[in-house]
């Protein structure tokens, strides 16, 4: 809270002064636990939020290229294989790097089949080598008592559903698993989600995951299906 409450102060004393705070907690998970002990002020209440994306499909496509040409690795269509590369992992630079480093432990040469082969295993990898389990167990570290079966069952829900989903569509299908659901808390819990990247809300108001890839691992990590 100190901490917080100085870094606000000091900008406010010094115009010229500049601050980026990033990470891949959320500060916003911050701030909701430091509330839940009392802490009253909006320390970044001066500051612009801003939602960093996954890259452009040409320019994931154009770093996955780059990097199977740096690691030699041969493919029929170098820009088709990159391109592949880039789709099955959204986009999600962290993903194309494990992608290719992973091609070019297994040899020198990739196809549609290969990149496939490497989604399918890093999915189901009992090492987690790509932290998907953290998508899970953030889950249990940032959200309240309260807060986790319905944050839980809500992405149950959308990652069973083949289309995104209005809210009262999913607050129904939410109360057939939640009996007790309170609507206003579930909209709550739903814009968390949305900060933490796990969802979006389309400009017609529908809900679904924000990214196929992790829609696929959570209901794998919940024994939902592939």
């Amino acid at each position: 809270m100190e901490v917080l409450d100085t870094l606000r102060s000091l900008r406010q004393m010094h115009a010229d002064l500049r601050m980026v705070f990033t990470g891949s907690v959320g500060l916003h998970n911050v701030i909701s636990s430091l509330k839940r002990s009392g802490y009253a002020n909006a320390p970044t209440n001066d500051m612009a939020a801003v939602d960093v994306p996954a890259l452009s499909p040409e320019d994931a496509q154009e770093l996955a290229c780059r990097l199977l040409e740096g690691e030699g690795i041969q493919t029929v269509d170098l820009q088709e294989t990159a391109r592949t590369i880039a789709v099955a992992v959204d986009c999600i630079p962290f993903f194309i790097h494990h992608i290719v480093d992973e091609i070019a432990q297994r040899g020198n040469s990739a196809n549609m089949a290969t990149i496939s082969e490497v989604v399918d295993a890093c999915l189901t990898d009992s090492y987690d080598r790509w932290h998907l389990r953290y998508y899970r167990e953030r889950i249990e570290t940032y959200y309240t008592a309260n807060e986790r079966p319905l944050a839980l069952n809500l992405l149950d829900v959308l990652s069973g559903s083949g289309q995104p989903l209005p809210f009262d569509d999913l607050f129904n299908l939410l109360q057939s698993r939640l009996v007790n659901a309170d609507s206003e808390m579930t909209r709550r819990v739903l814009t968390t989600l949305q900060r933490d990247h796990y969802v979006i809300q389309q400009p017609d108001s529908r809900f679904c995951f924000r990214f196929p890839l992790i829609r696929r691992s959570w209901r794998i990590q919940r024994g939902l299906g592939s």
